[in-house]
């Protein structure tokens, strides 16, 4: 179980939201989003509605503006909880679409795919066990996107618009 709170204005002010899981559609609910208060979970948070556009990822804490959690600006429109998943951590990445090429195994994080594995560019994977975080550039900067268990058979699946991944990381907090 989690539980967020969305603040239409910066240091947690104005109409609020509060939700304990996925809303796919907040349009009605906010205007906008100028601050965050995660209680207990962790969540994803997107740009659009139906868990599209950009991207964050949130662990319990206060976020007072949207810079505190890397936001390019105040639209936040549907969230999603990450369930938390104890174990071990796997996926196989792919340097060409439909699981072609070479393959490569992962169990923890990488700050850098290009000195681990060689490659700029994972075209699909498979996430065999545990929450993973892409990011679009090395040291888990940039963009992000969340991989769950299942399988990803182009970037765009999992809502890249380019296969350029740069850093992975596993969501270990809960």
């Amino acid at each position: 179980m989690g539980k967020i709170i969305f603040y239409e204005d910066k240091d947690y002010g104005g109409r609020h939201f509060e939700c304990s899981g996925d809303c796919t559609d907040m349009l009605g609910l906010l205007s906008c989003c100028n601050s965050i208060k995660v209680t207990c979970g962790c969540f994803m948070i997107y740009e659009k509605t139906n868990y599209t556009g950009h991207q964050y990822y949130l662990c319990p804490g206060e976020y007072s503006d949207y810079h505190h959690w890397m936001g390019i600006s105040d639209n936040i429109k549907s969230c999603h909880i990450i369930p938390s998943v104890p174990g071990s951590y796997n996926m196989h990445l792919f340097e060409r679409i439909e699981y072609g090429g070479q393959i490569m195994d992962l169990v923890d994080d990488c700050p850098s795919v290009q000195d681990r594995f060689h490659v700029n560019n994972i075209f699909s994977c498979n996430v065999k066990a545990g929450n993973w975080l892409f990011y679009e550039h090395p040291n888990y900067q940039g963009r992000m996107y969340l991989l769950r268990p299942g399988d990803y058979r182009r970037f765009s699946e999992w809502g890249g618009k380019s296969a350029r991944v740069g850093s992975i990381r596993r969501i270990t907090d809960y």
